[in-house]
């Protein structure tokens, strides 16, 4: 069910597991979110139906039916072909206000809390990263780095930031780490493994840019105690990113 991809298994008072009739309604408002946070970006292809499927623990046809609702809202579009899928064309719709008040404020409360919990475990992460790095797990640092910095798109950006992360979960040299660190991104991110990336401002680029350098000179000199506090530091921009597209609904709702 939904509800034990975002809670591992825990059900939440705030959060009902799906119910059958209205399984259509809850993805859809889930991928309206999505969007709207920027999970997926304009032109980035959503995952297959059947991966939809295996995420969210819903059936292919209430997959392709709440598909089928965001390309009738003109969110996404449907291309055919050995390439195809489903494509996004834009980050909102009349629709996304209501599907993003109906996603997010029910555990607000929750979100908070995992945003909070995120920087404690995520500067853990870089901290045990800076003490057990050994010199090969920086060279995909670097690149990831370097792809970065040098992105020309916010689909590119958010690929080589999603990269950058994981090599430094990889040199943890703990698969339980990496695994704790991309469960609280799922959950964080209403059951997809994919960093919020806003709607590609240059300023949260400019700023994550200037994180990844700063954590990776930490990690390479073997500073824990500075990787960890720019790591917390950092993934505030995720939980700004989200809290921004929150503040944008209750601005409409109080010039309504």
């Amino acid at each position: 069910m939904l509800d034990r991809v975002l809670h591992g298994g825990t059900p939440s008072s705030s959060l009902r597991p799906v119910r059958v009739t209205s399984a259509v309604d809850e993805v859809s408002d889930r991928l309206l979110t999505a969007v709207a946070v920027g999970d997926f970006l304009p032109g980035e292809r959503l995952p297959a139906e059947r991966e939809l499927t295996g995420l969210l623990r819903v059936s292919r046809p209430t997959v392709r039916e709440a598909v089928g609702r965001l390309q009738a809202l003109g969110v996404i579009e449907i291309r055919r072909g050995r390439n195809g899928g489903a494509f996004v064309r834009d980050t909102w719709s009349e629709s996304s206000a209501a599907a993003v008040r109906r996603t997010l404020l029910p555990r607000w409360e929750e979100f908070e809390q995992l945003f909070d919990l995120r920087g404690l475990v995520e500067g853990m992460v870089a901290a045990t990263a800076a003490r057990r790095r050994r010199p090969e797990d920086l060279e995909p640092m670097r690149e990831a780095l370097a792809a970065h910095l040098s992105a020309s798109t916010p689909r590119e950006e958010q690929a080589a930031d999603s990269a950058f992360h994981k090599s430094i979960c990889a040199a943890t040299h703990n698969p339980q780490i990496a695994l704790l660190s991309r469960d609280l991104l799922t959950r964080i991110s209403l059951g997809f493994p994919i960093e919020p990336w806003g709607k590609g401002e240059r300023s949260h680029f400019h700023r994550a840019g200037e994180g990844h350098t700063a954590l990776y000179e930490a990690i390479a000199a073997g500073e824990p105690e500075r990787a960890e506090e720019i790591a917390r530091g950092h993934f505030l921009i995720s939980a700004e990113m989200i809290r921004d597209v929150l503040a944008r609904v209750r601005a409409g709702e109080s010039s309504s």
